[in-house]
C-alpha cells in the first residue's frame, strides 16, 4: 500500500493548483489570492499552451447531463473513488505497474471528487455534491472558437492527467498479462528460442 503516497500527492498537486487558479481567501490572514476569472486565459507557450480557467459539470468534455444527474453522477463518482481504495489494498502484492496504475486513478478521481463534493459550497454558488470540476490547463493543439474568444479542445486538469497515467500503465499491465498468458498457453520450443535446430 506505499504506492498509495502517489495518490496523497496527486491530490496535494491538484487541489493546490485549483485553488491557486480559481482564486481563495483564508479567514483571519492578510493573503488573498484573486485567481482567474472563468474564462480568463494566460498564455505560457502562445497558441500552444495556455492557463485557462474552465469549469466543467463532471463529466469528460464537459458535457453537462443537467441538474436531475448532477448527484447521481457524484455519488458514483464517491462510490468508484472507494471501490478504487478497496481494490488498491486488494492488489497491494501484485505487480508494480498495477498497484501504481490504481493509485493514479485513485488520486486523480479523488481530486476531480473533491470538486463536485464540496466546490459549491467553498464558492457559495451550488449545493453539496452539485460542485463543478476546475480544469486550466489548456493544450491548444486543436482549437475552437466561441464569442470571438480561441479555447483549446483539451482543457484539463492535473488529476486529469494522472487518470490518463494510470489508464496507459492498466493498459500496459494488462499486454504483458496477456503475452505471458499467450507464452503459457502456446510455448515457444528451445530449439526456436535457440534459433538452432536440434537432429
Amino acid at each position: 500500500m506505499r504506492v498509495i503516497i502517489i495518490s496523497f500527492f496527486i491530490l496535494l498537486a491538484d487541489q493546490f493548483s485549483k485553488l491557486y487558479i480559481k482564486g481563495f481567501a483564508i479567514p483571519f490572514f492578510d493573503p488573498v489570492n484573486s485567481g482567474l476569472s472563468i474564462g480568463e486565459s494566460i498564455p505560457l507557450i502562445n497558441n500552444i499552451l495556455h492557463i485557462t480557467l474552465v469549469e466543467n459539470p463532471g463529466m469528460a468534455f464537459g458535457f453537462d447531463p443537467g441538474s436531475d444527474f448532477k448527484l447521481w453522477i457524484s455519488l458514483f463518482s464517491l462510490v468508484a473513488s472507494v471501490g478504487l481504495l478497496v481494490y488498491l489494498y486488494i492488489v497491494r502484492n501484485k505487480a508494480l505497474i498495477l498497484r501504481v496504475a490504481i493509485a493514479l486513478i485513485l488520486g486523480g478521481a479523488i481530486g476531480n471528487l473533491i470538486d463536485k463534493m464540496f466546490y459549491g459550497l467553498l464558492f457559495d454558488y451550488a449545493p453539496l455534491f452539485y460542485g463543478k470540476v476546475v480544469d486550466f490547463v489548456d493544450l491548444r493543439l486543436f482549437s475552437i472558437f466561441v464569442l470571438n474568444k480561441t479555447y483549446g479542445i483539451y482543457v484539463f486538469n492535473f488529476a486529469d492527467i494522472a487518470i490518463t497515467a494510470g489508464v496507459i500503465c492498466f493498459i500496459l499491465f494488462l499486454n504483458k498479462q496477456t503475452k505471458e498468458s499467450q507464452k503459457v498457453l502456446f510455448p515457444i520450443p528451445d530449439e526456436l528460442n535457440s534459433g538452432q535446430k536440434k537432429y
